[in-house]
């Protein structure tokens, strides 16, 4: 009985340092990756150089193409069904809970994420800007 724990100690130790050594090795793996993709798949001589699914990759990493908004969207649909649905749960109980909930929760929920969706639209719309007025700049040129 003591050497079946003993052993088991062992080899939960013995797991511990190769998680650790698995641990450094992956953070030296990402950065060193990280640098290679930036310096030699991201630069800016390879723009509108790939097409397929390496074009999109490309403009996935260098953030030419935002996903937020649709992930906002999406999950602004599910958390007002989760309120609608939930609020449904307080009828029995209080009435002004429910009907508190259905119409103030949707609401914060609703002004929470045009928020979040106003900081997206300024920020495409200041990109589009400062693309056009570097068009116009060469073209001064």
């Amino acid at each position: 009985m003591y050497s079946s724990s003993y052993s088991r100690s062992l080899l939960s130790s013995s797991d511990a340092v190769n998680s650790s050594v698995w641990l450094i090795v992956s953070i030296i793996l990402a950065v060193v990756g990280g640098i290679l993709i930036y310096f030699l798949f991201l630069s800016k001589k390879n723009e509108g150089k790939f097409k397929g699914f390496v074009g999109w990759l490309y403009d996935f990493l260098s953030f030419k193409k935002m996903f937020m908004e649709a992930l906002l969207k999406i999950t602004y649909l599910i958390v007002a069904l989760y309120i609608t649905l939930s609020s449904f749960a307080l009828i029995g109980v209080n009435f002004w809970a429910f009907l508190g909930t259905l119409v103030i929760g949707n609401v914060v929920a609703r002004l929470i994420y045009e928020f979040s969706l106003l900081l997206l639209v300024i920020c495409r719309n200041t990109t589009e800007i400062s693309k056009k007025l570097s068009k116009k700049d060469k073209e001064a040129k």
